[in-house]
């Protein structure tokens, strides 16, 4: 279950909401089955509400848009990037701790 502060990325939205976005974005690929994703999920809400207004923080499903998770050539799962302008950034692989997740936001912002 999402944060209040975390948002829902699809292949729908991704564009307007990642791409087009005025400040950077930071987006969890992930899956349900998948149990470091899962592991996850608090810290990315946590840091959803530490950055509220500095960073937009949200999720893509692998499993429902593979088209988005396709064009970002992702082969493993957690695998954050953060975008800013519509590039990416920086980029993380799988679990990682919450003070290394601050860092690279505080980095970009």
């Amino acid at each position: 279950m999402a944060g209040n502060n975390t948002l829902t990325f699809t292949d729908a939205n991704f564009d307007s909401e990642v791409l087009n976005a005025e400040v950077p974005v930071l987006v969890d690929f992930w899956a349900e089955w998948c149990g470091p994703c899962r592991m996850m999920g608090p810290t990315i809400d946590t840091v959803a509400d530490a950055f509220e207004g500095k960073v937009k923080v949200g999720k893509v499903d692998v499993d429902s848009n593979i088209g988005t998770a396709g064009r970002f050539q992702i082969r493993g799962i957690p695998t954050l990037l953060l975008f800013k302008g519509g590039k990416v950034v920086d980029q993380k692989v799988g679990a990682i701790p919450k003070g290394e997740l601050e860092s690279m936001l505080n980095a970009h912002v």
